[in-house]
């Protein structure tokens, strides 16, 4: 196995003078070297072939002894020095102080066909960072993240990836509801992939602490290996630098509310500096269309982390990470005005987007109102997100097939279209029917161009369970299954049909379908 390996962040950064595990602030260094924990009995469950052809490996690579032993922690490849991140955050509006990377341990860099890929496995064991925990992931929040990764990467929507699941052969303990109901379940490792796992946090940690030379050398390091258009660093770079974050992440977030995902714990700590989706831990898709949805347990009171919120929480991280660049700075208003044009440019972004949901290719004065209209309508009754605005692209408008019968499929309770909600329907299909008479476009073109945007086929949380109760039995074929699903979640795959569909009744409550805990 032959990987080009280019490590860069643990031999030009700062680094933990201490190499052990035991549980401590870190001062004045960006990581802490640590080896993986020894896996009791791995074996390979999947294995992404992309992940594998980018990282110029060759398919077969998956079936050595060589692959198993370094991708469950159980090998360090020579010449490498894995290595836990330390970082802070803000958790649900308040600051933390150091968190780091508590199961998360970074094996190495590699380039290939001039793109960068940091390697990190999830669940290898203890780090500085573990805090009371045991570094430890399992089973069911590894399929999770693994089928989650790759499916949002073939969404067109900013991830880290994933190459590889494997189970280690022993047994956690974990407590999943925080209920005092602890139990074992099998252990798991995930290597997740991206071309840096750098988060607000990282920077964060050094400007609580006055540690400006720290986050300097971290600031220079990441805009030189990952920002290296941006010039050299200098007080008007690290101005573009900030820019460009903010660009980022508000192109990722808008792309969350296009397919309905909800990230569920959007804490500092858990936002790349690349604009990535990372970290997958009590994510969820939406069913029903509910701007007040969250999937976590924790945010389960004040709903944080709500699905119609996110867009407004990025900009609070964003704000977080301006204090933390400002020491470089020195200057308030510059980032400010960064801060403003999200601000300003988000109302913009998501109309764009809507109107790319619902086949509108021009822009006109009323379609803010059709997009406000619908999303209220929407939440009238229980209304499937996915199966609405995928059926939506079969609509042809006036003197065609009603388009309360078109969308009929994306109600759960269909008698409750009756009465005032019919009516709302009713009035919002005569106007958008008004409105696609402006459009130049055939019916035909339109629903190529809506079925672009709204996908099929998403990893629903009823999906992710099936798999994973299937697992606990020992059934893997499930994940390869939805695996290959997610590839093509555009594609109309008619024998796959059984997947598009509502989520069942049996789902609704059921832990790890309705509500996920950051219990991994």
């Amino acid at each position: 196995m032959k990987l080009n390996i280019r490590d860069k962040f643990n031999k030009e950064l700062p680094s933990d003078p201490r190499t052990d595990t035991a549980r401590r602030q870190v001062t004045e260094a960006c990581f802490s070297f640590v080896r993986p924990k020894e896996p009791g009995n791995p074996t390979l469950l999947h294995v992404s072939p992309e992940m594998l052809e980018a990282m110029g490996l060759d398919s077969s690579t998956a079936a050595s002894e060589k692959f198993l032993k370094v991708f469950s922690g159980a090998e360090v490849l020579k010449n490498t020095h894995p290595y836990a991140m330390c970082y802070g955050g803000h958790q649900f509006g308040n600051w933390a102080g150091q968190l780091g990377d508590g199961r998360a341990i970074n094996l190495c860099e590699v380039e290939s066909e001039e793109k960068k890929w940091a390697l990190q496995l999830k669940g290898a064991g203890e780090t500085p960072y573990s805090r009371s925990a045991d570094g430890l992931a399992v089973l069911r929040s590894s399929i999770r993240e693994y089928l989650c990764s790759e499916a949002m990467h073939h969404l067109g929507i900013p991830t880290t990836r994933a190459l590889s699941l494997m189970l280690s052969g022993d047994q956690v303990l974990r407590d999943m509801l925080y209920d005092g109901n602890p139990q074992y379940e099998k252990g798991a490792i995930v290597c997740r992939v991206a071309e840096s796992f750098i988060r607000f946090g990282n920077f964060e940690i050094f400007t609580s602490r006055g540690d400006h030379d720290t986050l300097k050398k971290l600031v220079d390091f990441t805009i030189t290996h990952h920002f290296p258009h941006l010039g050299v660093p200098s007080k008007e770079t690290y101005l573009k630098f900030f820019q460009e974050v903010v660009h980022r992440s508000l192109e990722m977030v808008i792309h969350w509310q296009r397919v309905g995902f909800v990230h569920g714990v959007m804490n500092t700590d858990n936002m790349s500096i690349l604009g990535l989706t990372i970290d997958y831990g009590p994510y969820g898709w939406l069913e029903g269309y509910d701007h007040g949805w969250t999937p976590n347990t924790t945010d389960r009171t004040y709903k944080r982390y709500r699905f119609g919120t996110q867009p407004q929480i990025v900009l609070w991280n964003l704000l977080q990470l301006a204090n933390a660049l400002y020491p470089l700075i020195e200057e308030a208003e510059p980032l400010e005005d960064i801060l403003m044009g999200y601000r300003n440019d988000l109302p913009q972004a998501y109309q764009n987007m809507m109107q790319q949901k619902l086949g509108l290719t021009t822009e006109q004065e009323a379609d803010s109102q059709l997009i406000t209209d619908l999303e209220a309508v929407l939440q009238a009754s229980e209304t499937d997100m996915t199966i609405f605005f995928r059926q939506l692209a079969n609509y042809k408008g006036e003197g065609s097939i009603p388009g309360i019968e078109v969308v009929q499929e994306a109600f759960y309770s269909p008698k409750e279209i009756d009465g005032k909600i019919k009516e709302q329907w009713d009035q919002w299909f005569l106007n958008y029917s008004e409105r696609l008479k402006n459009e130049n476009s055939a019916n035909d073109k339109r629903k190529k161009a809506m079925d672009k945007v709204n996908p099929k086929f998403v990893l629903r949380n009823y999906m992710a369970q099936l798999a994973i109760d299937a697992a606990d039995t020992g059934d893997y074929s499930l994940i390869d299954e939805l695996f290959q699903l997610l590839k093509r979640p555009y594609d109309e795959q008619p024998e796959k049909e059984k997947w598009f569909a509502k989520r069942p009744d049996w789902a609704r409550h059921k832990v790890g379908c309705s509500m996920l805990s950051c219990s991994s």
